[in-house]
């Protein structure tokens, strides 16, 4: 079996076509256009155009990456198969997609080590995860677990759902602002249920009719997202969706399913590239790097930075 991972040195010239099973990879030191498409476009020049993403070390970084493939060979090649064939679809396809893709990987080898090598945790549930508040033409939606950083777990999935439905139903609900509570937005899937599906085909199917990311692609011009801490997987790939987003002072993002022998499954295939490219995304994801609030509204992850001292705060029922 070949490669999962190419790289090419645009500087050097002429180079060979990678094959639609490799995640490709291309390096230069300053940005050039290239009649060959490439999943991740890494360059040393400061502030450069999308795609294309600085570092201080392309060829380190190219490294970085060519070894989470090699470790992560089906999470990796799957990511950027999802995110190419993702341009040419639209509507909720492109979150079938996605979940199909998640839903193959949760039944693979890498997974299924990365479950065994995970410590247990208590499932620690929430009376009331998502706090819902009315007034008039605005609805406010709180994620209120954060005694575990707001984790999205099953609960908080289908309580935000059928907040959602509302706002996509209800012509009269004309804004959404959307808040995690605590200092952390939310931190992603809540680890206590990874693996506890053991029917992946049934997990794709709930995933689908369940689906927060799908309601926020419906009703996302209403829809402010107030973001602050960490946000991470679920908390980043969610968010993106909205028509607007605002981070407080130190939000970081993050991707780190492909570590998991995953690729994001809560809509970030769809949501990330239509922020910032699917060359951005496809580098946040199989790096696992943290972005900052400065990277973030460069690329356009985010719309506006909250004032410091002026962070927003969810309006109490």
């Amino acid at each position: 079996m070949e490669s999962p991972f190419s790289c090419v040195d645009l500087d050097r010239g002429r180079w060979s076509p990678a094959g639609t099973d490799q995640v490709r990879v291309a390096v230069a030191a300053r940005p050039r256009d290239t009649d060959e498409e490439f999943d991740v476009l890494l360059t040393a020049a400061a502030d450069p155009p999308r795609p294309w993403v600085s570092c201080a070390d392309p060829y380190a970084t190219a490294r970085l990456l060519r070894t989470t493939v090699t470790r992560h060979p089906a999470a990796g090649v799957s990511l950027v198969q999802v995110l190419r064939t993702g341009r040419a679809l639209s509507g909720s396809d492109p979150l079938v997609l996605e979940s199909f893709a998640y839903s193959t990987l949760q039944a693979g080898r890498d997974f299924r080590a990365w479950l065994a090598s995970a410590r247990p945790r208590t499932p620690r549930p929430a009376a009331e995860p998502v706090r819902v508040h009315r007034d008039g033409a605005r609805m406010t939606l709180t994620l209120d677990r954060p005694d575990v950083r707001n984790a999205f777990d099953a609960a908080t999935r289908d309580a935000l759902c059928e907040a959602l439905e509302v706002a996509v139903l209800d012509a009269t609900v004309t804004h959404v602002d959307l808040y995690g509570s605590g200092p952390v937005f939310c931190s992603g899937g809540d680890l206590s249920e990874f693996g506890t599906s053991r029917d992946p085909a049934e997990a794709h199917l709930v995933r689908v009719h369940r689906s927060p990311a799908a309601l926020l692609q419906r009703c996302a011009p209403k829809v402010t997202v107030h973001l602050q801490g960490a946000c991470v997987g679920a908390g980043v790939e969610l968010a993106a969706f909205a028509g607007s987003v605002t981070a407080a002072a130190g939000t970081t993002f993050r991707l780190p399913e492909i570590g998991m022998g995953l690729i994001p499954g809560a809509g970030g295939t769809v949501s990330l590239p239509a922020r910032i490219g699917r060359e951005r995304t496809a580098y946040l994801a199989l790096s696992g790097t943290e972005a900052d609030t400065g990277t973030a509204l460069s690329w356009g992850l985010v719309d506006a930075l909250t004032p410091a001292g002026d962070e927003p705060r969810a309006t109490s029922p």
